[in-house]
């Protein structure tokens, strides 16, 4: 399991590098790098790069494939070195399915001209779900990789509808931040090459900037104010994530307001997408810490001493 152990948490780093090398897509308008081709770029395997926008896309494009197959080989292993049923195979086969959906995604942007400047309702719908998929990808390539890291078996069941409750109130609301980022980071594309006063699908994006800075401040503050709960940090190790949880929260909001001030370079767009990631991942292992241990897990319990019976010699 080492072996496999340190597979896993290769393929979640370069997952992560996947989503990064996305955001420099995006925001760099290279989507349009390969034409309107896919799974090729523009009509060959290996393009003659005449332009950055062409290295930029088919960069990404070669790190995706091979973050695919690495997820391949994730699945094929993790069926080799565990048992059927496994907690950690079945966060592989998740993760399989995800990174599937997310190649299919990207294709159908690709096919569809939904890339680079174009302005299409289709391209704004398909973003934020777009970047929800890659979030829950990422969670279990996570997960896949922390429960293969000696993580005590837990249990899932026996709990007040609350905690799960609340802990899926937290990730619906990181996900809507960051789906609503995602939205907001295209119209700052569109409206650096277009301009605010284009009309249309644009000048809508521009005057919902607002909003974004407005839900993320809302949304952050109630995950923050989860931290306190007891019932979900019932242990130093479910808290201590809480609490780095809480800091990603913190630095997001730190790094949106410096991106807005120096009018979103590419640097603190990126450093703006890893906050969210982080604040992401670290609840995810927030969660799964705060998961009491099964029985077997805690081991059996310690022999009591019994007593000699009344009246024995």
């Amino acid at each position: 399991m080492t072996q496999f152990r340190k597979m896993a948490w290769f393929t979640l780093a370069l997952n992560i590098l996947v989503v990064i090398g996305g955001a420099v897509v995006k925001s760099t308008g290279s989507g349009a790098g390969c034409g309107e081709h896919w799974p090729i770029c523009n009509g060959e395997v290996i393009p003659r790069p005449q332009q950055i926008e062409t290295v930029i896309e088919f960069t990404h494009r070669a790190t995706s494939g091979l973050a695919l197959l690495a997820v391949g080989i994730l699945v094929l292993w993790a069926r080799r070195v565990t048992t059927p049923g496994s907690r950690v195979r079945r966060a592989a086969y998740w993760s399989a399915g995800f990174i599937v959906f997310e190649s299919l995604l990207g294709a159908v942007l690709v096919l569809g001209g939904w890339t680079a400047i174009d302005v299409s309702w289709w391209r704004v719908v398909l973003q934020p779900i777009h970047f929800i998929n890659t979030m829950i990808l990422l969670a279990f390539l996570l997960l896949t990789a922390w429960w293969a890291t000696d993580a005590p078996p837990a249990e899932w069941r026996n709990h007040s509808n609350g905690f799960w409750w609340r802990f899926a109130a937290a990730a619906v609301l990181l996900m809507i931040v960051n789906g609503t980022g995602s939205i907001i980071s295209l119209g700052d594309l569109l409206i650096r090459e277009l301009g605010e006063t284009s009309g249309g699908l644009v000048e809508l994006l521009y005057r919902l900037r607002p909003g974004h800075p407005a839900i993320a401040i809302a949304a952050g503050a109630i995950v923050v104010w989860l931290t306190f709960d007891r019932s979900l940090t019932p242990n130093a190790t479910a808290r201590r994530w809480a609490w780095i949880c809480a800091g990603f929260v913190v630095a997001q909001w730190a790094v949106g307001l410096l991106n807005v001030v120096m009018n979103v370079p590419l640097w603190t767009q990126i450093l703006h997408l890893l906050m969210a990631d982080g604040a992401w991942l670290a609840l995810i292992l927030w969660l799964a810490t705060a998961l009491p241990q099964t029985e077997a897990a805690r081991g059996p319990a310690p022999l009591q001493s019994v007593g000699r019976p009344a009246g024995a010699d």
